[in-house]
């Protein structure tokens, strides 16, 4: 990775110029800088009477959204930092009659197809990330914990299953996310989805 190409570039791989404009747009963040873009959209949020069950330990990490709505405005920041390779997100969901609710993250590039986001105290999730059938696809591999250059992979998909996300392309400024959590037994856990588009990317 050099600092003159965007982050994502290289975990896309060979399939980085095959992507539609939106989503260079989407991941034209580059490292060790203060490049920034911004995104706005509206949600559908949902989870699951067992994960209520766990959400105070999601908020202490962080994790996740505790509310549900339809149709809840969020602006997401995607930023840099000059000391990291780090690709940040600064979420905030606009949920009726609460304050604003902040959801933080940031993804690390580990190799080709493959990265690692973090949220609070080091609890994460490893996955693939690639390019397929004209989506980008992010694909559960493993949730870890790290603690300092020690990285422990956590046993957590027996509990909340496992993760995926896909983005599709609406328009040169447009795409639509989908994330969901779905364990084997208990079926869809969380999922959260909605359409977004970029007002400001990085390098415009």
């Amino acid at each position: 990775m050099t600092n003159n190409q965007p982050i994502f570039q290289p975990v896309f791989g060979e399939d980085w110029q095959k992507l539609p404009k939106v989503m260079h747009k989407h991941y034209a963040n580059r490292p060790f800088c203060n490049d920034s873009t911004f995104v706005e959209g509206t949600m559908d949020i949902r989870y699951s009477k067992l994960l209520w069950f766990f959400m105070p330990i999601f908020r202490l990490f962080g994790a996740l959204v505790p509310y549900q709505g339809q149709n809840i405005p969020v602006t997401v920041e995607y930023f840099s930092e000059k000391n990291s390779p780090a690709f940040c997100f600064k979420r905030i969901f606009y949920f009726p009659g609460k304050k604003p609710y902040p959801f933080n993250s940031k993804i690390f590039p580990i190799k080709t197809h493959e990265v690692a986001e973090f949220v609070r105290f080091g609890l994460g999730w490893q996955m693939y990330f690639f390019y397929e059938n004209e989506k980008v696809i992010l694909k559960h591999k493993r949730y870890i914990w790290k603690i300092g250059k020690i990285t422990i992979p956590l046993p957590l998909n027996l509990i909340l299953g496992t993760n995926y996300c896909e983005e599709i392309t609406i328009s040169d400024d447009e795409f639509y996310m989908d994330l969901q959590m779905r364990h084997k037994i208990f079926g869809l856990m969380f999922q959260y989805k909605g359409n977004f588009k970029i007002v400001k990317y990085a390098g415009e």
